[in-house]
């Protein structure tokens, strides 16, 4: 899963502002009705995580003992790493360290990271991910997390751009992606002025081998139903939060 920043469907969709993320929308499938749940950015992080918002405010030190996706990784026995950008050192749980945002690094807040040394160490630098996508050795669940000017919250929807075509693009090719691989592309929130449905109306992309080429569903979405896609791939059947009882996204398969 790769979260881009504030900006909503309709700055992207029908625009030349971001060619690839557009041309991976046609290729495979594009949920043409996803809303985000709130404004600000922290409480969707948090509903991609633990199908809850959370809390509202950015400030936020933690640790937060709700239940949450690693927590279900670890009981299922699947691996998973946070790949944040700039993150200053592997195991980082500290404040921002600009242009690293922790309040768009869910996390690194969660008390089965926090208080666990070993589990901490799967916070990442983004750098760790094409060493370990040469090496075949993603984990089975990632989180990518670019920094502030290349998720589009600090710089033009070009610079993502170019980031995710870069950086995430290989990722498509890979010999193990290709067998069963599903890489979700969303957006955190709509644009601030974007009220629809508690976030605004924003882009969501699943591409991967066994999607409907150019699908494009009308289903009404949220995040909770991203983490529910999450957890119904992975075959984890304790799905935090609202994504327990929420669509899984199965008709982009």
């Amino acid at each position: 899963m790769v979260v881009e920043e504030n900006h909503s469907y309709s700055e992207v969709i029908g625009t030349s502002a971001m060619p690839y993320l557009s041309g991976l929308a046609s290729k495979y499938g594009l949920a043409t009705q996803y809303f985000a749940n709130t404004h600000p950015s922290i409480g969707n992080y948090f509903e991609l995580t633990t199908g809850q918002t959370i809390t509202g405010d950015d400030t936020i030190p933690g640790p937060i003992p709700d239940d949450n996706i690693v927590r279900q990784l670890i009981a299922a026995g699947k691996s998973w790493k946070g790949y944040a950008e700039s993150l200053p050192s592997v195991g980082y749980t500290g404040p921002d360290v600009y242009p690293y945002k922790r309040g768009h690094f869910p996390l690194s807040y969660f008390i089965d990271v926090v208080n666990d040394s070993t589990q901490a160490n799967n916070l990442v630098p983004f750098t760790q991910f094409a060493t370990d996508l040469a090496n075949d050795q993603l984990p089975e669940y990632s989180l990518v997390i670019p920094n502030l000017l290349n998720d589009a919250h600090d710089g033009p929807l070009s610079d993502a751009d170019t980031w995710l075509q870069t950086n995430i693009d290989p990722l498509l090719s890979n010999p193990s992606f290709q067998q069963n691989g599903v890489l979700i592309i969303t957006f955190d929130e709509g644009d601030m002025t974007d009220l629809a449905n508690g976030g605004g109306h924003v882009v969501t992309v699943i591409v991967g081998p066994k999607v409907q080429p150019g699908f494009q569903s009308t289903t009404f979405y949220q995040h909770q139903n991203a983490l529910a896609l999450v957890c119904s791939t992975l075959g984890i059947s304790a799905c935090p939060g609202q994504a327990a009882g929420a669509d899984s996204m199965g008709e982009f398969f």
